[in-house]
């Protein structure tokens, strides 16, 4: 079974999903399988996405009209489309003629898989840069951090595959107020940054 997905930004009240829905139909899913949201694609908890990942079953394939629909960067992509894979179920983007039924749309998103693969090493090359920079600056009085370096790591991959920090505390079991001193505190200001400059703390 085909089941589609659309999505809008919720920032740009101009946009509409009557082009997603017109291409979806056209490529032959049933409209009483089409799931829509109006939200950020960095959000985790989009209400359309869940009900679309509940409704598939072993078998089925997931359209939607451009690969920026389903995630809002390529880790994140890779994490959403992984996770139906593991249940049976294949991707078709329209846009990019990227269909993992066949075995060139499969060979791409496994060249997809590697790049996030690569994205991911350096996010935890530039944060374990960023921590050593601190160290070397050294870090005058207040208590020592509450979280190490791996878990560090772990959590800049998340929020750069574009989770929120609400979640990231969530899953990581970390209060807000720490979270947001230990990004500051290695230099992390966003998704696609610059490797990250340490600031010396005051003394």
């Amino acid at each position: 079974m085909l089941i589609g997905y659309m999505r809008v930004s919720s920032a740009d009240e101009r946009q509409s999903a009557d082009l997603q829905r017109d291409a979806l139909i056209a490529a032959g899913v049933d409209e009483r399988h089409l799931h829509h949201d109006k939200a950020s694609g960095a959000r985790d908890d989009r209400p359309g996405l869940k009900a679309c990942m509940k409704e598939l079953r072993s078998g089925d394939v997931v359209v939607v009209w451009k690969l920026d629909r389903l995630g809002r960067s390529l880790s994140h992509l890779i994490r959403i489309v992984d996770e139906m894979k593991e249940r049976g179920v294949a991707f078709r983007s329209l846009t990019e003629q990227m269909d993992t039924t066949t075995p060139h749309g499969e060979f791409l998103f496994n060249i997809f898989g590697s790049l996030a693969q690569y994205e991911r090493a350096l996010i935890a090359e530039r944060v374990t840069a960023g921590l050593a920079a601190a160290r070397r600056r050294g870090r005058k009085g207040g208590r020592p951090p509450s979280l190490d370096s791996e878990k560090i790591e772990q959590i800049i991959a998340a929020l750069d595959g574009g989770a929120s920090k609400a979640s990231v505390c969530r899953s990581f079991k970390v209060p807000r107020s720490t979270l947001i001193d230990t990004l500051e505190r290695v230099g992390w200001t966003g998704a696609g940054t610059d490797a990250p400059k340490a600031k010396r703390a005051p003394v």
